[in-house]
């Protein structure tokens, strides 16, 4: 039974919600699995073929009428798209590609949650220099009206371990931005660092990545990250990194 249901999650992760729907009306008026060789016309390309017959072939040692067959296609086709609806997760990498499969770019896809923001963008870096594009995306989000904060490793100077004081840059260049820091640790903490890098814009989209805010990171190291759209997990996120702050773990600057 399971090699049936995962021709069935199969067929409908693979086919357009229209095609499914075809193919469960045309499997709706069949007499019973003998029949099944007059649904090889559905199949439009070698790919739909091979998993067609994956179908039919795990269809054909069971029980399951026709009606009962075209009903599991329809509810899982229901099922599966009302999952994607509410959350998409995109690969995204920097550095040599496959060839085989297709990726963003990390800065293709931090510029896209920046540009996103309508109310909100939160983001945390261990560092942060050397960022045009980003220092750009950021500015236009601040000028729409955009609430910004940011989560930095502070510098040497001010109690962390970065050389490079990209608190105080962030805040010349994005006025109003909100700066924060974690420099009073807890004594189990003592000697951690600021290490997430993320970017959460309005509880709907978030990009969580290797990459630092650097330009070697968006254009010349290999580093890979995934973006997710709506679902839980950017509510999740944002409303963590907001938490932190209402609870005084990070500082602002």
């Amino acid at each position: 039974m399971q090699v049936f249901l995962d021709a069935i999650i199969d067929i409908v992760a693979n086919s357009p919600p229209g095609k499914v729907s075809q193919l469960a009306s045309q499997v709706r008026h069949l007499q019973s699995a003998s029949e099944s060789v007059s649904l090889t016309g559905w199949a439009s390309n070698p790919a739909a073929q091979m998993r067609l017959s994956a179908l039919l072939g795990a269809w054909k040692v069971t029980d399951i009428p026709p009606a009962e067959l075209a009903g599991m296609l329809t509810g899982a086709a229901a099922g599966y798209n009302q999952a994607r609806g509410e959350q998409e997760i995109e690969l995204v990498w920097t550095g040599p590609s496959s060839k085989l499969i297709a990726t963003r770019k990390t800065e293709q896809a931090l510029l896209q949650v920046i540009d996103a923001a309508e109310k909100h963008l939160f983001m945390t870096s261990f560092v942060a220099y050397d960022i045009a594009s980003v220092m750009s995306a950021l500015t236009r989000a601040k000028d729409r009206g955009v609430s910004i904060s940011m989560l930095l490793e502070a510098s040497e100077k001010h109690g962390g371990t970065v050389s490079i004081d990209a608190m105080s840059k962030m805040k010349g260049a994005l006025p109003g931005a909100r700066i924060f820091s974690w420099t009073e640790k807890e004594a189990n903490f003592s000697g951690g660092k600021v290490h997430a890098k993320v970017a959460v814009v309005d509880e709907r989209l978030c990009f969580i990545s290797s990459a630092n805010l650097t330009g070697h990171a968006m254009e010349k190291n290999m580093e890979m990250g995934v973006l997710i759209r709506g679902g839980a997990t950017p509510r999740d996120l944002h409303r963590h990194l907001e938490a932190l702050v209402t609870t005084q773990v990070v500082m602002r600057v």
